[in-house]
């Protein structure tokens, strides 16, 4: 007969059996158990954060750079909830989470005990599923299983709340490998027919104006699926452009590559996918920020979607061709047929597609992503590319805040790995990029890890500083600093006749004394002849730094599509500014 054990024991023998290393958290009443258990477990290390949202942003950046799921322990009532602006930030960018919770015991379940809420029912809309243990027989089967939800299909978080008195109960511990079948939540494990992949081939074949639309589904199917990809490519000849979430499974600095589509996506980018006649959607969801107005999004063009989830595929847009499947394994069947059908099919092809490619270099040749330097005051756009030339040549990963910062960064620093780029794009988290650095760095000791930032952003999470600092993580915070929420700022220039009501930052601190305050490094940089040898100062230091990088504070996102505009449709630079619309200002 196996040895009964407490709920705690339960809960971090799952843990070792699910090879975890380490989990980001904050106690509470709720949860001591658990964490009075961690003591006797020296495989798993915990990494306090400041805040349970710092540590699910945390989690979601040691997720994404890692491959492994991120695992985040906090208690009941308002830690549990102050972990909903992290499970919601996962769940929009298919981030694999397990939060474990504490509850109050289960008897004063429903009573309105102190620090008690309905956890399942408020987590229910941001997780893929989530569990309420009620009998301590069940935890172990329910951390397993929970597990297996966040990390098969498309990855997601799942919770799973474990009231106090479960934490002590002694019960069974059971662990069968394979016992769990990958058919969950609806997402069984598609077998791709030849039929299907011959039919992609054929369209491929037939097309004279191609585009491969990637996006994060190639990022979440692990390294060869981008390997699989650049082959792809490479065999086709044809154009790619990418998602936000998907930069970095082919390289950016590649002369197939167009840059970045969507809202603030290049004009070669964007025109292509508007005029194209196939278009190739590998693991991407048609996102509003992509498509524009959507009746007149690529009118002419066969669709072929290529999505894990399939409740993605027909959502937003019509597709001609939908398959079910992992990235990687679809890639790798197709590359494989490919080779087979048409062998030389590069040089045959390069005459259909020569007039296809001009209108391309057409297209290039606005070069959509200039911007007037100076010479007397930074701009931000400078400052991403020489922070990107200063860091190129080693292994480098950047995560961002969001607002202007983060498009800028989008743009211009060209990432050619895939998992180097954490970014909060489905959700738009202010205060996502300084907690994601923590745990980036976690999962990757040794390498340079900078968090590109706007000051109202960092703010949001500021307090993770300390983290960093107790456990020498030398990350790095490189604010684009002027003194505005800056996309706030753009849109009621843009949208709203220049009444900035509450977009700029009246008393924000000296980020150099800020960061020495907390025992790191502050840097400033004010003008552009001394940006590269801060940022070197920065990069050589083996220390947490908070780099305040004072920038212009009029300077706007360029290009742009504007709301409620087709997505050929866009504003190079503020010469071209127009008015919006109406329907446009509410789709901001």
């Amino acid at each position: 007969m196996p040895k009964l054990i407490s709920g705690a024991e339960i809960v971090f023998k799952a843990l070792e059996d699910q090879k975890v290393e380490y989990i980001f958290g904050y106690p509470g009443g709720a949860v001591l158990p658990i964490y009075d258990e961690l003591k006797n477990h020296k495989s798993i290390k915990h990494i306090l954060a400041r805040h349970e949202q710092g540590a699910g942003h945390a989690a979601e950046g040691y997720a994404r750079s890692s491959g492994k799921p991120g695992v985040l322990l906090v208690t009941s009532g308002p830690g549990a909830t102050n972990a909903v602006t992290a499970l919601t930030d996962a769940y929009m960018d298919s981030v694999p989470l397990v939060c474990i919770s504490g509850q109050v015991p289960t008897h004063l379940i429903g009573t309105d005990a102190f620090q008690e809420c309905d956890t399942t029912g408020i987590t229910r809309p941001c997780t893929k599923h989530n569990w309420l243990v009620k009998d301590v027989n069940d935890l172990a089967r329910v951390l397993h299983l929970a597990f297996e939800v966040a990390t098969t299909g498309r990855p997601g978080p799942v919770l799973v709340d474990i009231p106090k008195d479960i934490q002590f109960k002694k019960g069974k511990y059971k662990f069968t490998k394979n016992s769990l079948k990958k058919k969950l939540n609806g997402k069984a494990k598609h077998k791709i027919s030849n039929k299907e992949v011959d039919k992609f081939i054929e369209l491929i074949t037939k097309s004279s104006k191609p585009i491969f639309y990637t996006g994060g589904g190639v990022i979440n199917s692990g390294p060869d699926a981008s390997k699989y990809l650049r082959e792809l490519v490479a065999l086709t000849g044809f154009p790619i452009t990418s998602t936000l979430q998907g930069l970095g499974a082919y390289p950016g600095d590649d002369q197939q590559f167009l840059g970045m589509l969507g809202m603030h996506g290049t004009y070669e980018a964007n025109n292509a996918m508007h005029d194209c006649d196939l278009m190739i959607n590998i693991g991407a969801r048609f996102d509003d920020r992509i498509t524009g107005k959507v009746d007149e999004f690529s009118p002419k063009s066969k669709k072929i979607h290529v999505d894990i989830d399939p409740s993605s595929i027909g959502k937003n847009i019509k597709v001609d061709l939908a398959i079910v499947s992992d990235v990687s394994e679809l890639l790798k069947n197709l590359i494989l047929r490919f080779k087979e059908k048409n062998k030389n099919f590069l040089s045959s092809n390069k005459q259909k597609t020569s007039k296809w490619w001009e209108q391309i270099d057409k297209w290039r040749d606005k070069k959509s992503l200039n911007f007037i330097n100076s010479e007397k005051i930074i701009k931000p756009q400078h400052a991403v590319q020489r922070l990107y030339e200063l860091t190129k040549d080693q292994d480098t990963f950047v995560t961002t805040e969001v607002g202007q910062h983060q498009m800028w960064a989008a743009q211009h620093y060209k990432f050619n790995k895939p998992n180097r780029w954490m970014t909060s794009g489905g959700l738009g988290t202010m205060g996502y990029g300084l907690p994601a650095a923590i745990g980036v760095q976690i999962a990757n000791p040794g390498k340079l890890v900078v968090d590109i930032a706007g000051e109202a952003s960092v703010l949001m999470t500021m307090q993770e500083m300390s983290t960093a600092v107790q456990y020498k993580l030398p990350i790095k915070i490189f604010i684009l600093n002027n003194e505005y929420m800056g996309m706030v700022r753009q849109w009621q220039e843009l949208l709203h006749e220049k009444n900035y009501s509450e977009s700029y930052t009246a008393a924000l601190p000296d980020f150099v004394k800020l960061a020495e305050s907390y025992g790191c490094i502050g840097i400033r940089a004010k003008t552009p002849d001394e940006l590269d040898k801060k940022i070197k100062e920065m990069i050589e230091v083996d220390k947490p730094v908070i780099f305040d990088c004072v920038v212009d504070k009029s300077e706007n996102c360029f290009p742009m599509i504007p709301s409620g505009k087709p997505h050929n449709q866009m504003i190079l630079g503020p010469e071209e500014e127009e008015e919006i619309s109406d329907e446009g200002k509410i789709l901001v």
